[in-house]
């Protein structure tokens, strides 16, 4: 139940029962010196009764308390152990499975959750679980277990001062269990205005040059300015609601303590308790009601935790991507059948019916307008996302029974927007292969034209390039991602727009690397420059998300099509120039 309720791994939740009875004992523990205190006062009492009567000596009582001293000491050393160092441990073990969970789940996943909810889910989300685990589970717990211990004992001394006593307890509780809807209300949109508040924060990050460039901070400044405003007062408001709750219970507890003295009181006075009866409930009265009111603000973290807990719960709960990982893929000649495709259930379809194919050992160019569906197209054999509808094959084995990691083992790809780690340029081209050696890697960086621009870096390819390799130009963070391809070395070979950041030096000699990357292989691709796939084997172009037509480039060039087209509308302009056009303008 505590694995589902809070998101818990196995271990962590086997840690949480055994932070609870650990909060339990350190609580039943703390309930000691009570005990011996009402223990001294009795005796106390009767010597005056009896008039100098025999008691415990003084070295007896220093004893005790020293053994209490210690329980306590060992309790709390226990508990520190089984709740904070156990959390801690189940805090860093919950980001990681986030992590990998996010690593498996489909692109469609992404498309609905945007980078600063993931990271608040996986950094803030957790801190506030990792503060209700470490600081009020196990403790409300251990102060619920131990009050009903306590409860059941005074019910046995006296239960008309435990009626007296304890009558607060469930009137405070159903106050608080009542509070919890609308706690999680406030709590949830406090929530979301502080993630509004950080995805303004990156935006506003993010897009620096822009703001710069366009003199339009005072708008932006302004938009994020008001986004603060709101998540403080969302937070006021959460904050208000919960304490306002929490104080009433608290209050109405104290009233605990004024029945004790007036019923018991009353009690005394006509001789139906004795007064050491009346002390002892004194005494307890004072202690009791303090890890109760306790317990009711870590019932508020735990209703403020619930909402953090659901959101980190909706992402464990994503279905993955199916397959096998015994399939086994002979021959890779790639066909895509009838394949319909959109990336929200809303939207119009990206693809609609596409069907063409690849075949091992030539060169497929995918062309056409830009939103026509190209790279939408090399995503889904990458399987980053699952059509809607059809089949995409290769070497008739439908992708969708091969497991992505399998998959992806076939599968080189290097795409326009290239992602580099904050890593060295050598551990940058080595994700392509993960076992190879470096000099497999100083091979593959070599034929992918690294070594110009390397030789420029302080410490060569032993250099950190930066977040996204932000230390490098478009035309160099592209070689890199060649270069993890060639390392990479799989039997199909996704290029789109592979050498688009590329100067025509470096471009001519990149094609030499691709030349030898593409040989025997199955080759997709993707490109808006003619020249770029003139002497592809096959040409397929895309129109509105359907394959217009399809074909060998001489053959496509002769007809009047869509490929016809776009080849004398890039002629056209490649003839265009600027001075003459500003000429003609003025």
């Amino acid at each position: 139940m505590l694995k589902e309720r809070f998101a818990l791994s196995d271990e962590g939740a086997k840690d949480l029962k055994k932070g609870i009875a650990s909060s339990v004992f350190s609580n039943i523990a703390l309930m000691a010196p009570i005990f011996l205190l009402v223990w001294f006062l009795k005796e106390t009492i009767a010597r005056f009764e009896t008039a100098g009567g025999e008691g415990q000596g003084f070295w007896v009582w220093a004893g005790l308390s020293i053994l209490c001293v210690a329980l306590i000491f060992l309790t709390q050393y226990l508990q520190y152990g089984c709740v904070y160092i156990a959390t801690y441990k189940e805090s860093a073990m919950k980001r990681i499975s986030l992590a990998e969970k996010l690593r498996v789940l489909p692109l469609s996943f992404f498309s609905r959750r945007d980078v600063t909810d993931l990271t608040t889910a996986i950094m803030a989300d957790c801190t506030e679980q990792e503060h209700a685990f470490s600081h009020a589970i196990p403790q409300l717990f251990g102060a619920a277990v131990s009050t009903l211990i306590m409860a059941a004992g005074v019910i046995a001394f006296d239960w008309r001062m435990a009626g007296a006593l304890l009558w607060v307890l469930p009137v405070s509780a159903v106050l608080i269990v009542a509070s919890a809807a609308k706690q999680k209300q406030s709590t949830a949109i406090s929530s979301q205005n502080e993630r509004c508040c950080a995805e303004a924060i990156q935006e506003m990050l993010e897009n620096i040059p822009e703001i710069k460039a366009f003199n339009c901070g005072e708008n932006v400044f302004g938009k994020l300015r008001g986004h603060l405003a709101a998540s403080e007062k969302a937070r006021r408001k959460s904050e208000l609601v919960s304490g306002m709750f929490v104080t009433a219970a608290q209050s109405i507890l104290r009233l605990g303590f004024a029945t004790v003295i007036l019923y018991g009181g009353a009690l005394a006075a006509s001789g139906e308790i004795s007064f050491f009866k009346y002390l002892v409930f004194l005494v307890i009265a004072s202690r009791i009601y303090d890890p109760i009111g306790m317990a009711f603000i870590y019932l508020s973290v735990i209703f403020w935790t619930s909402v953090r807990t659901e959101r980190i719960r909706s992402i464990m709960d994503q279905p993955e991507q199916q397959g096998d990982e015994e399939v086994s893929i002979e021959r890779f000649d790639v066909k895509f059948e009838d394949v319909s495709f959109r990336y929200l259930a809303e939207n119009e379809a990206v693809l609609e019916k596409v069907g063409f194919s690849a075949e091992q050992g030539k060169v497929t160019a995918l062309i056409g307008p830009s939103g026509s569906g190209k790279s939408t197209v090399g995503k889904l054999l990458a399987r980053f996302w699952d059509p809607d509808s059809g089949s995409i094959t290769i070497g008739g084995v439908d992708i969708q029974a091969v497991i992505p990691e399998k998959l992806l083992r076939y599968i080189s790809v290097v795409f326009q927007d290239v992602v580099l780690f904050n890593d060295t340029v050598l551990e940058n081209i080595r994700i392509g292969r993960k076992e190879a050696t470096d000099e497999e890697v100083l091979r593959a960086a070599a034929v992918a034209q690294c070594d110009e621009f390397v030789a420029r870096l302080e410490n060569g390819y032993q250099t950190m390039i930066g977040e996204n390799g932000k230390r490098l130009s478009g035309g160099e963070r592209q070689r890199i991602s060649i270069a993890r391809a060639l390392l990479k070395d799989a039997p199909i070979v996704l290029l789109d727009e592979a050498t688009s950041s590329l100067d025509v030096e470096n471009e001519t000699r990149i094609q030499s690397a691709l030349s030898a990357l593409i040989r025997d292989k199955t080759v997709i691709v993707i490109a808006h420059r003619m020249r770029t796939i003139s002497s592809a084997d096959k040409i397929v172009v895309l129109e509105n998300g359907r394959v217009a037509e399809q074909g060998a480039p001489d053959a496509l060039a002769a007809g009047n099509g869509v490929y016809a087209h776009m080849l004398a509308l890039q002629n056209q302009a490649s003839m265009w120039k600027l001075g003459k056009q500003w000429r003609e303008a003025r």
